[in-house]
């Protein structure tokens, strides 16, 4: 030691301000093809979001709790939950979840018109998206809710 007491207490005004510039939306991508989720998650972190990946729904909703998304991309097929069903769940939690659901499969359609029927409104994608129509609908659906990546 050199002689100082040891001061427990900072002064507030020594902190520096909060750098709110580093905000970043946080887009949760949620697909069982880790290359579609890792490769969606890269494009869009590239892009100036907060992207966080899942495998499947219930690690969806883990994190979701953790770290609230302000949009969910979600793939409608995944094993157990489906996506609309995480989508529903997850707009429950969080009321200003922009939702984007993704598939390849023409299984989804009937999905899609039951949710549609039980009031719930999703927008779908259809796989593959090429990078710039997805973060085109990832911006035009934070727009609404007045978050966009720097």
């Amino acid at each position: 030691m050199n002689g100082r007491p040891f001061s427990p207490v900072v002064p507030i005004s020594s902190a520096p301000p909060a750098d709110t510039s580093a905000m970043r939306p946080v887009v949760l991508v949620v697909d069982d093809e880790s290359v579609i989720a890792d490769t969606l998650t890269e494009i869009l972190s590239r892009s100036g979001y907060a992207a966080i990946t899942a495998y499947d729904a219930d690690e969806a909703l883990e994190i979701a709790l953790t770290t609230p998304p302000e949009m969910l991309i979600t793939d409608v097929i995944l094993p157990g939950m489906n996506g609309i069903e995480l989508a529903i769940k997850i707009r429950r939690i969080f009321p200003d979840c922009k939702i984007l659901l993704f598939s390849g499969q023409a299984a989804t359609v009937d999905l899609l018109a039951s949710a549609n029927g039980a009031g719930h409104h999703f927008n779908l994608l259809s796989k593959p998206i090429h990078p710039r129509d997805l973060l085109a609908k990832v911006s035009e659906g934070l727009k609404d809710i007045g978050v966009v990546a720097r």
